[in-house]
């Protein structure tokens, strides 16, 4: 399933990959939230595959919803995270997809299409990037720590938008980052480098695969008050292990 996965997440990324820098169509979801016509084109060969595969299985997509089975399997795929970047021509995007057994997590593929980047996680048997095998990396305190982190698409109308933690983590963290991609945020802690990675309102088809590659390279992953992740209760802590108990002390805090 694993191989499966791999050759689904590249027949996907292939089609953002010929598509990107040309004229596509983009519409609104919300009012700063996007989706484009090559995000249900990438959606339509993810599904196509599984179905003609694994025509039992259960699929979870950001763009068409669920489709529910009475197997135990579901796929949860995101075919581009990174949208915004999309439309606007920035390469820094993906194929998301992750396959849950019985409630757990046990295949997790990222494919950044633009960087030919291929993430792989099997649980139980480590993460590799391309065939190989990655490692966290080994930053011991916050101070020297690189963070990655993003914003809801709610952020104009919500208070409870991160600002505060960024806030917070900008004055106590080497330096911290916005990339756009939730998926590639994680691969990219699993890989070292990124030290953590924090991020609200998210969706199971932004942090399943990666938060699975992350474990599987040696990270841990929670909630934040550092409690068990859940891929379906939007929020996400991601570190190297090393520095995680300093970015919840952190995440518990009021901007001042």
């Amino acid at each position: 399933m694993l191989d499966f996965a791999i050759r689904v997440a590249q027949e996907a990324g292939n089609v953002l990959r010929s598509s990107f820098g040309r004229k596509i169509v983009v519409s609104n979801k919300g009012d700063i939230d996007l989706v484009t016509e090559v995000d249900l084109a990438a959606e339509k060969v993810i599904k196509d595959l599984i179905q003609s595969h694994y025509p039992k299985h259960g699929i979870l997509a950001e763009e068409s919803g669920a489709t529910e089975t009475d197997s135990e399997y579901r796929w949860i795929v995101d075919p581009l995270d990174g949208t915004t970047n999309y439309a606007h021509g920035l390469p820094i995007f993906c194929v998301s997809i992750a396959l849950e057994r019985a409630g757990e997590m046990i295949v997790g593929v990222i494919y950044d299409p633009m960087r030919d980047e291929l993430f792989a996680a099997e649980k139980g048997s480590g993460a590799t990037l391309n065939g190989r095998s990655i490692r966290v990396s080994a930053a011991e305190t916050l101070t020297k720590s690189l963070l990655v982190t993003g914003f809801p698409y709610d952020i104009h109308t919500n208070t409870v938008n991160n600002i505060d933690n960024f806030t917070n983590f900008i004055r106590n963290a080497q330096a911290v980052r916005r990339l756009g991609s939730a998926a590639i945020d994680l691969c990219y802690v699993a890989c070292g480098r990124f030290d953590g990675f924090w991020e609200m309102k998210l969706n199971a088809w932004d942090m399943a695969a990666g938060a699975l590659i992350v474990e599987e390279a040696g990270g841990e992953v929670t909630n934040f008050a550092g409690n068990t992740f859940d891929p379906f209760k939007k929020e996400i802590c991601a570190s190297n292990g090393m520095i995680h108990k300093e970015m919840v002390t952190i995440l518990s805090r009021r901007a001042s």
